[in-house]
């Protein structure tokens, strides 16, 4: 028999609940309850100024709805800031943390200057302009009160760790077919924003400390997601956490073959209960019945 899974759905409160938000938490619910293990409900609010109380409300309500039945409270990740800047000091304490200054003009002229520019799978990369920063000129910039993110230094990273094959466990399919054993490509997003004035930190860092303190065993999510799983193995590295395994799904998309999004009005669990659609019906639509 299957070790017992721990599993989480983690939206953003900015908006309702579509048939893609429905696929994912079903299928970690899935994952959970038919290994006899736990499934878990994270709101990933770090945004204050786009998240809603209402939209919380609304989404706990529709899991319900679905059927759905979740282990222990709500995990909120503005309860959780301490968490997350007791790892930033711990990344900043080895080294591989450093301000940046650029704004996205900034990054952007100097992108537009470069005869190559380091490239993601999503485009240009931040081509580590304030990583070239002498340590005076950065102390004098900080003691001017100049606006910075902080940024993860990803070569000194990887020199740090003595580059050992970093690897994650792809139990579902990766957009491009990746399945089984993956080798970590750590520096595939280049030097991302760990840390920055208006929310406190990053996404990346954010979930990484929330799957461990969780004991997250296994990460459901859509193949968007795909790409930041190399740094943040990487990160998980540096700040010895353990190691989920992951399952990454096709994204829910339109009748035209876009991905949905909260935009989708049609497409949100609130206008199918509407139209008389109920929790079954969903899952025939989404191919789980």
């Amino acid at each position: 028999m299957a070790e017992p899974e721990v599993t989480r759905f983690a939206p953003s409160p900015t908006g309702e609940l579509h048939l893609g938000h429905a696929y994912a938490a079903l299928i970690a619910h899935q994952a959970a309850r038919s290994t006899g293990g736990r499934f878990l409900v994270r709101m990933e609010n770090l945004d204050q100024s786009r998240c809603d109380t209402r939209f919380e409300a609304a989404i706990l309500e529709e899991l319900s709805w679905l059927g759905l039945a979740w282990n222990g409270p709500v995990r909120r990740q503005s309860d959780c800031m301490g968490a997350y800047r007791t790892a930033l000091e711990a990344l900043s304490a080895r080294g591989v943390v450093y301000p940046c200054f650029c704004t996205r003009g900034d990054i952007a002229r100097e992108i537009e200057g470069m005869a190559a520019a380091p490239q993601g799978p999503d485009g240009p990369l931040y081509p580590g302009t304030c990583r070239q920063l002498s340590p005076p000129e950065r102390q004098v910039r900080l003691a001017g009160g100049m606006a910075h993110a902080l940024r993860l230094d990803v070569g000194g990273a990887i020199t740090q760790l003595g580059v050992p094959p970093m690897h994650f466990e792809e139990t579902g399919r990766g957009p491009s077919g990746e399945t089984g054993v993956v080798a970590v490509q750590p520096a595939l997003l280049g030097d991302i924003v760990l840390g920055r004035k208006d929310t406190g930190v990053s996404y990346h860092l954010a979930v990484v400390v929330d799957d461990a303190d969780q004991g997250v065993t296994l990460v459901t999510r859509g193949d968007d997601l795909f790409a930041a799983t190399h740094v943040q193995r990487l990160l998980q590295a540096l700040l010895g956490l353990p190691v989920p395994r992951y399952r990454h799904h096709a994204l829910i998309r339109d009748p035209q073959g876009r991905r949905l999004a909260k935009r989708d009005r049609d497409q949100t669990l609130a206008a199918l209960r509407a139209s008389g659609m109920g929790p079954e019906d969903i899952r025939r639509t989404l191919g789980l019945g």
